[in-house]
């Protein structure tokens, strides 16, 4: 097999800094590679996730402009990773230029699309239709957590979310809960593995459309995703499932500051469109 190591680009997203944000691998073609190669290059980078590039599925989008995009966190393949579809969007239009991109990824298919902003380039993704479920041994991830009952955000229920990937989202009443995060690695991989969940989305209200957020990640072989697009959408379609929010609406949610890679994350509801918009930057990190 032809060893593309070498062709792996390297971005962030959600920030414009390189030092903030979530950063993500991308091989923008992946077609000589296995999964196994695939895997073993997302283990060596050590990113959350990294992104692959395959040709699209036959009448996917237009041509040169769609693509087959697989995520493979540094343990295993995961069907949707928002940051790096921002960064590979991102990665994407400085070659093939600004506008509309289509990926076909395990969750359906994700449009994408890419605007310059104040000189740097800015991807709204749109998730795959969202749902929520009533969330399973909430006492049991709590204790996981190391959080007693008075930690949680009572006007904010937990939840199971999804918009590609399964979530569990979790309020916090305070920011000081919110920033001390110490959990059971193993026992939460575990907990995660059993519900089939990517990411724990612990959130905190700072205002009415103004969160932060922290997604603990061990089933991918991380403690902590720095900036987390897939849970974002999650979140976008919990709030307005249970009714705090209402279409159209723009969110604000700030992750990463707690890990030092601060990133902004904006998330949209529109009227008649029950998918969810997440917006972010992506820049190349130089090395």
């Amino acid at each position: 097999m032809t060893d593309l190591s070498s062709d792996v680009l390297h971005y962030t997203a959600f920030a414009t800094d390189p030092g903030g944000g979530n950063p993500a691998g991308i091989v923008l073609d992946a077609s000589e590679l296995d999964d196994a190669a695939m895997l073993a290059i997302a283990a060596d980078l050590g990113y959350s996730e990294s992104a692959f590039l395959t040709p699209p599925p036959d009448g996917l989008g237009e041509p040169g402009r769609a693509f087959t995009l697989r995520y493979f966190s540094p343990k295993a393949e995961v069907p949707f990773c928002g940051h790096a579809t921002v960064a590979t969007a991102v990665a994407l239009a400085e070659r093939v230029g600004a506008g509309a991109l289509t990926f076909a990824t395990k969750s359906g298919t994700v449009p994408v699309e890419v605007a310059e902003v104040d000189g740097v380039l800015h991807a709204t993704l749109t998730s795959v239709e969202p749902y929520l479920e009533e969330a399973a041994d909430v006492a049991q991830v709590l204790d996981i957590l190391r959080w007693g009952k008075d930690d949680l955000d009572p006007a904010l229920p937990p939840r199971f979310a999804y918009a590609g990937a399964r979530h569990l989202v979790l309020a916090a009443a305070t920011r000081e809960r919110l920033a001390a995060l110490d959990y059971d690695f193993d026992r939460l991989a575990e907990y995660m593995t059993r519900h089939d969940l990517t990411t724990v989305q612990l959130v905190w209200r700072a205002s009415r459309h103004v969160f932060h957020v922290r997604d603990p990640f061990p089933v991918g072989g991380v403690v902590e995703d720095p900036a987390t697009g897939a849970a974002a959408a999650a979140f976008g379609a919990y709030l307005r499932e249970l009714g705090e929010i209402a279409s159209p609406a723009t969110l604000t949610l700030h992750q990463g500051e707690d890990m030092g890679r601060p990133g902004l994350l904006t998330v949209e509801l529109r009227n008649d469109d029950p998918r969810i918009h997440v917006t972010g930057a992506a820049v190349r990190i130089p090395g």
